[in-house]
């Protein structure tokens, strides 16, 4: 079953919820600022979807990722520092987070959805 990582004050996040719902696509949810993915488990994930850049799996328009300066430093980032990143802050992490083994979807777009977690 796949992993729902959101964060309950993100309005993208109640609107794949929604639709998920509506779809009848089961799911656990987690808070991804509470409880954010394990190191190891997100360097698996980076690794599986290399071929999609370390940008597509980070908050590029959040706080901390501004106040950390990370839009120059993305590009010389190891997938090991990413994962490292990542785990320390749930807020850096493009959200929701949709999981189910090595498939991954960050972000929410009903029409991606449609493709990658219908039946």
């Amino acid at each position: 079953m796949p992993t729902f990582y959101c964060y309950q004050r993100c309005s993208t996040c109640k609107k794949a919820e929604q639709w998920l719902v509506e779809h009848g696509v089961a799911f656990d949810k987690v808070d991804l600022v509470a409880t954010p993915p394990a190191e190891a488990d997100l360097l698996r994930w980076l690794t599986a979807n290399q071929a999609r850049g370390l940008r597509y799996f980070f908050n590029t328009s959040g706080q901390h990722y501004r106040q950390l300066g990370l839009k120059d430093q993305l590009d010389t980032m190891t997938l090991q520092q990413a994962a490292q990143l990542l785990a320390s802050d749930g807020k850096l992490i493009k959200r929701p987070l949709m999981v189910e083994g090595e498939h991954v979807t960050a972000g929410f777009k009903p029409a991606v959805y449609e493709q990658e977690w219908l039946p």
